[in-house]
């Protein structure tokens, strides 16, 4: 089977059971977001995918109603309590399963990006990017596991992340595709299950 095919076969068959599975865990959260801030229980974005479609993102809504700018740092006000308990944890990220199994998406792959931001990426680049589905996770989520705390000391956050972050990100989500195969997918998506499950370092320990 090309290696394409079996990619997608995999993220059916996994984001299938991963949406039954954790059907509970999905509604617990809704609740949850319902009781402390109210409706919408789901962020719904426009973002840009293979072959420049434009397609709606799924997440769990973790800031207030309204909050203004997309980009935040650690400690931004503007993020709930359980949205900073979803961030963390990286839940926030579970609807996202409806939009792999759609096909608008993959476990693995660059992550995508609203069409404004696409503007800053060289033509080059943004072409490599736009050539494969989107991901959850990539090398470039990995290694900005903690983006909002590297922003957190920056004055002006939406320069920060574009002048410090976006071009590493790229050449680490470009160095993916160019290197991509079913083999890399299984690496990444296993050092992403340890990082979560791993103690963050600026959290004690449970006792």
């Amino acid at each position: 089977m090309p290696a394409d095919l079996t990619k997608r076969a995999f993220d059916i068959l996994a984001s299938a059971i991963g949406l039954v599975v954790l059907s509970p865990v999905l509604l617990a959260i809704g609740l949850a977001i319902r009781l402390e801030s109210g409706p919408p229980v789901l962020f719904r974005q426009t973002r840009v995918g293979r072959g420049g479609a434009l397609f709606t993102i799924h997440k769990f809504r973790t800031m207030r109603p309204a909050a203004g700018s997309r980009i935040t740092a650690a400690g931004d006000p503007r993020v709930t309590r359980v949205g900073a308990f979803l961030r963390r944890t990286k839940l926030d990220e579970l609807p996202q399963l409806w939009d792999i199994l759609r096909g608008v998406m993959s476990f693995v792959g660059p992550r995508p990006e609203v069409p404004d931001m696409l503007a800053y990426y060289p033509p080059g680049d943004r072409a490599k990017l736009l050539s494969v589905r989107p991901g959850i996770t990539d090398l470039a989520t990995l290694e900005f596991r903690d983006e909002e705390a590297i922003l957190a000391g920056a004055n002006d956050v939406e320069r920060a992340y574009l002048e410090e972050v976006v071009p590493r990100k790229l050449a680490l989500a470009t160095r993916y595709v160019d290197s991509r195969s079913f083999t890399l997918d299984m690496q990444i998506l296993a050092r992403t299950l340890a990082a979560l499950v791993r103690r963050p370092p600026d959290q004690p320990r449970p006792r």
